[in-house]
């Protein structure tokens, strides 16, 4: 079982609108087919029941999100107060990076998670990609079909020794693009293993991990089952969360036995 924290939304009619809790099917699709684990939500989880949650699934998977992280966890002011943020989903995710590299529980993050486990860390961002000299608009292009909008837009170079140039089959990739903030200051801790041509940083695992902790600023879920490269890395992931399935019935099966 694979843990998706849920976004929190404000869905309705002009001025009409209800609090929500959404998570976008492709990513769940992608655990499911994909990484071939069950996606779970705990709704309204806090960061107080993480011990207690992390404790009945076999990874985390930190989605893609239309929000923003606030920039307040990176020393910063909001720089375009009409884009959307979610503090909820701040104050859980931000606690849930840390117990998952401390726990060895495999972590998967994804555009918004790629960011989220770099600002827990303690690193920062770019509220503005495409506003900071040398680097290429990374945004998606308005108004045209999903189809185009998760089309794959650039390279993505990686190191030669890391896992990324395993599952891409080489040290080079062709990757989508949808996102405006990006990597400003990698978190201590944190190995960059990939990188666009304007060198932002698209990859990176976490050093010294006791498990599969990495994460990608593009979104490998989009049809991942015509893309190798996405198979390949929810593959790899579920095969991380199957060995945490066993170790932990391993565990269980001692202290049952140690008990009797």
């Amino acid at each position: 079982m694979i843990w998706l924290p849920a976004d929190h939304r404000q869905l309705g009619d002009g001025d009409e609108k209800l609090p929500a809790l959404v998570l976008g099917e492709k990513y769940a699709r992608a655990v499911k087919l994909g990484a071939l684990a069950q996606p779970v939500l705990f709704p309204l989880a806090d960061a107080q029941q993480i011990p207690a949650l992390l404790a009945l699934v076999h990874g985390v998977m930190l989605t893609g999100s239309p929000s923003n992280i606030h920039p307040s966890h990176f020393d910063e002011d909001v720089a375009d107060t009409t884009l959307p943020l979610d503090a909820q989903r701040d104050q859980l995710t931000l606690s849930l990076v840390k117990a998952c590299v401390q726990g060895g529980v495999p972590l998967l993050g994804v555009c918004r998670g790629f960011q989220e486990i770099n600002v827990a860390m303690g690193g920062s961002l770019h509220q503005q990609v495409h506003a900071q000299p040398g680097f290429m608009d990374h945004r998606e292009p308005a108004g045209v079909p999903f189809a185009q909008q998760f089309a794959p837009r650039h390279e993505v170079r990686f190191a030669p020794d890391s896992q990324f140039a395993q599952w891409a089959g080489g040290n080079a990739a062709m990757v989508n693009s949808l996102h405006g903030q990006g990597i400003k200051q990698l978190a201590s801790g944190l190995r960059a293993v990939g990188h666009a041509s304007d060198g932002l940083i698209e990859a990176f695992e976490v050093e010294g991990a006791h498990a599969f902790a990495c994460a990608v600023q593009w979104h490998p879920e989009w049809y991942f089952w015509e893309n190798p490269f996405g198979q390949a890395i929810f593959t790899a992931f579920g095969d991380a969360c199957r060995q945490r399935q066993q170790n932990m019935m391993n565990g269980r099966s001692t202290v049952k036995k140690e008990t009797l």
